[in-house]
């Protein structure tokens, strides 16, 4: 349903931008897809690499991080799913994330506060959580989310050039303008409430990996506590949602602007989860 609705805030841009300057709003919509597919291809190949790099993660062996090489491997024979690379980052941020587009590309990482701050049945449960999201190939369906938001926001780029230069009348130039303004915020919301829709799915695959939901829920409320105290100090915000806690907090903003569900609405569907299967801890 989200995609669809972000596919209509595409469509309707493209229609009008398409339209005015080309004469065809079909035309205007591929060509402004093609770019913003190109752009996102890229990132779909390379942004693992990034991501690892800008955080200054160091993939480790088993001899290096005994404990965290142990604890994946359990989840993964649980899970029935191949051993990932593993990456440590140096920082006392408490946090975690994977990337890579497939299972077999795929990395877990996991700073150096997280090691000290949660036990071993809690750090399972997050871990369950980011094997999650490799199954479900996260990667993918937030690169096409990307794909079609980027879509949305060079549309706009060249609406807001087009209301500025427009020849045609006042009315259009309105209309430009109009258009280049909600439409990338409605984009954003969308992809937004996309992310938050998949971390709700990995909470409750990885706690039925395990069979654990209380130990995630455990994890995320120190995880939300100890990233208050000690917020991250290297990479952007801009990759945020690869955590599975939002490792910049404060600023304030609304739920509605978040990449993540709020911490407690998680834990609350957790403890449902123990309830309605009766695993516990």
């Amino acid at each position: 349903m989200l995609f669809i609705a972000m596919i209509a805030v595409f469509m309707a841009i493209g229609w009008i931008v398409g339209g005015l300057f080309l004469g065809d709003w079909v035309l205007g919509s591929i060509v402004f897809l093609v770019l913003a597919g190109a752009i996102n291809l890229f990132s779909y190949f390379y942004s693992d690499k990034f991501v690892l790099w800008s955080y200054h993660a160091k993939i480790v062996s088993q001899a290096e991080q005994p404990r965290l090489y142990k604890i994946v491997n359990k989840v993964c024979l649980k899970a029935n799913l191949p051993m990932p690379k593993i990456a440590i980052v140096p920082t006392q941020n408490p946090n975690a994330f994977a990337t890579g587009r497939n299972e077999k590309t795929a990395v877990v990482a996991a700073t150096q506060g997280i090691l000290s701050l949660l036990t071993d049945d809690e750090l399972e449960g997050v871990l369950a959580h980011e094997m999650a999201h490799i199954k479900d190939k996260d990667m993918l369906v937030m690169t096409v989310a990307a794909t079609i938001a980027g879509a949305i926001s060079f549309a706009s780029n060249m609406a807001i050039f087009g209301s500025l230069g427009n020849r045609r009348g006042n009315n259009n130039g309105v209309l430009l303008l109009l258009v280049a303004i909600t439409a990338p915020l409605a984009a954003l919301m969308l992809r937004l409430a996309i992310s938050r829709s998949r971390e709700f799915k990995a909470d409750r695959e990885g706690s039925l990996m395990i069979q654990r939901p209380l130990s995630l829920a455990r994890a995320l409320a120190k995880l939300e506590d100890g990233n208050r105290r000690r917020p991250m100090n290297m990479g952007s915000p801009s990759s945020s949602s690869l955590f599975i806690v939002n490792p910049f907090m404060g600023g304030g903003l609304t739920a509605l602007f978040m990449t993540h569900p709020p911490i407690q609405a998680r834990i609350n569907r957790l403890e449902k989860l123990a309830d309605e299967t009766g695993f516990i801890g």
